[in-house]
């Protein structure tokens, strides 16, 4: 039999572009699942430390100051927040699923939209950053890579994520499905304007994230959990003092929404949208099954004769460096000055 367990979806906002505030916040949302009986707990797309809403709202020459702040906000993974996170998760057994806005040691200025896996013992069992960043955020987040592209096998069953837009990615969403996806998270942000209002046309974040989670869930014959992001009071108005014609926008912009799915597209008990809260559902894999008698997408209803995909998951790096061979050292040559290569896969950072 395969596993069966109550899963949580974090459906919160974080303390606007404060990393140790929101991640105090994180911890306390993990122990209130755990404390229900959840044995994984989702939050929403770069909930560490903020969405960067203003991107979608302002000129860039505007707003280089909010630049600054995200950039300085964002996570290191081996910084003191994912610690927090991790310690927390091992001190109560519970998975946890966050997104983080993360920083590296080799750039002030480059920050990737992350996604991290945290096991029951406080292992990162996966890493996972956007592979493309969606219309406006690219003026925020550089390019990930396939190095989370990964479906981890749990104790819980086997668990993929993607973040957002990549939902609508055919390729990467086939990619965790090859890999015996039977849990699937999405994280979304909390708004996502693309017009004023006003003109009409604007993206409406909620149906766009049921369409393609719904769908995958449908195709892959998956459990979907769907965590978005809230704009809270003390958010909007912060951005709304900086530009009062934000107003009109965000708060007639459409606000997303979480839920669960199962393995036929069909939501599972309660959604949440313009409240805080925590949602949880009883997730049995074993409803994964039947399903697959009628199109198994990933077994007998394909052609791989025909189809080919390869993934390419090697984690990039701005540089590579060659040092001294240790024996040449000891020999009493001197060492040679560190050769710079260029790498083919140099991300920008």
């Amino acid at each position: 039999m395969l596993p069966h367990f109550k899963a949580a979806a974090i459906h919160a906002a974080p303390v606007f572009l404060d990393r140790q505030a929101t991640t105090k916040k994180a911890i306390s949302l993990i122990r209130e699942a755990a404390g229900a009986g959840a044995e994984i707990v989702a939050f929403s797309e770069t909930f560490i430390p903020a969405f960067p809403v203003w991107a979608a709202l302002s000129a860039p020459i505007d707003n280089h100051d909010l630049f600054v702040r995200m950039a300085d906000q964002s996570v290191l993974i081996d910084g003191p927040e994912v610690k927090a996170i991790r310690d927390e998760a091992r001190a109560l057994g519970i998975m946890v699923s966050i997104g983080i806005s993360e920083k590296t040691p080799a750039s002030v200025g480059a920050i990737w939209n992350s996604n991290l896996l945290i096991g029951e013992d406080g292992e990162i069992l996966n890493h996972h950053r956007k592979l493309v960043p969606t219309f406006y955020e690219k003026l925020i987040w550089a390019n990930g890579d396939g190095a989370g592209l990964r479906v981890v096998d749990t104790r819980l069953g086997k668990i993929g994520q993607l973040i957002c837009g990549e939902n609508t990615n055919p390729l990467a969403r086939y990619s965790l499905m090859a890999q015996g996806e039977q849990l699937h998270i999405s994280s979304w942000p909390p708004v996502w304007p693309t017009r004023r209002p006003a003109i009409g046309g604007n993206y409406h974040i909620a149906s766009a994230a049921r369409i393609r989670a719904s769908a995958h869930c449908f195709e892959a014959k998956v459990f979907g959990i769907v965590t978005a992001g809230v704009l809270d009071k003390a958010a909007r108005d912060m951005l709304v003092e900086r530009d009062p014609s934000a107003a009109a926008v965000l708060d007639a912009t459409p606000r997303a929404e979480s839920f669960f799915l199962d393995p036929t597209g069909e939501q599972i008990g309660d959604v949440l949208r313009d409240d805080e809260g925590i949602l949880y559902a009883d997730i049995d894999l074993n409803r994964c099954v039947e399903p697959k008698q009628f199109h198994d997408v990933v077994g007998y209803y394909n052609r791989f004769d025909i189809f080919d995909l390869s993934v390419n998951r090697r984690r990039l790096s701005p540089v590579s460096f060659t040092e001294a061979a240790p024996s040449m050292e000891a020999a009493g040559v001197p060492a040679r000055v560190d050769e710079v290569r260029p790498n083919p896969a140099h991300t920008g950072c």
